[in-house]
């Protein structure tokens, strides 16, 4: 079934074998052999792979994959390396030149920042090529929801940050007191004047985490 080869493994115990998630891979067998699926169907969990529950830090929400060609591998708002970042993530860059100076790297991967510590979840996992929201309300956000509760229920501080309205109204579900949450306005470009460019999220994250004994995050990705 589904394996990640790290921690994950058994804090997800038994999750793979609930009616919803049995429904739901049959879903994804049919779509990804009718339709074409982002991401690859080996990429879907890459977020979790790459970043073990004992070392999450932060949590990125993102919505569902991107769903153009070769952009989607596993991570929100993340595109492999030779993809041309989309304007979220040009965004995002923006921002975070604007808080910590760090010059945006010449890719679009986060794979950097996974592995440093933040969990880039999407809330929905996989989606129809140029579809966008085509797999939602299938049983992805019950699945999604599980990884944010048992993040929640960690003993070491960890950040959240929402951006947007499907990522803030996650917030409820945060309830330990240890984590900080930190909302803002998606970084699209519809949006990323109204609450996105200023927020400071990647300085308020590691002052946090400085604060609470943590290593702070490695945000950037220049020769990495």
């Amino acid at each position: 079934m589904v394996n990640f080869g790290n921690d994950w493994d058994e804090v997800l115990k038994g999750e793979f074998d609930k009616k919803y998630y049995q429904d739901l891979r049959q879903f994804l067998k049919q779509e990804y052999s009718s339709h074409r699926i982002y991401p690859p169907m080996h990429d879907i969990f890459n977020a979790q792979r790459a970043t073990p529950y004992s070392n999450v830090k932060a949590v990125i929400l993102g919505q569902d994959p991107y769903h153009g060609p070769g952009q989607a591998h596993g991570m929100c708002f993340s595109v492999k390396r030779g993809v041309k970042p989309p304007p979220s993530l040009v965004n995002i860059f923006k921002e975070l030149y604007d808080d910590l100076g760090i010059d945006p790297p010449p890719h679009g991967e986060l794979t950097g920042w996974a592995k440093s510590g933040v969990l880039l979840l999407n809330t929905v996992l996989t989606v129809r090529e140029g579809s966008p929201n085509s797999h939602k309300d299938r049983g992805w956000e019950i699945y999604t929801d599980r990884v944010i509760e048992l993040v929640n229920q960690k003993d070491t501080p960890v950040v959240f940050l929402l951006w947007g309205a499907n990522a803030r109204s996650k917030a409820r579900m945060i309830t330990n007191p240890k984590h900080l949450i930190l909302t803002a306005a998606h970084p699209s470009p519809f949006s990323a004047n109204n609450g996105w460019f200023g927020c400071r999220h990647f300085s308020k994250t590691n002052d946090f985490l400085v604060h609470n004994g943590i290593e702070p995050i490695d945000w950037d990705l220049n020769d990495k």
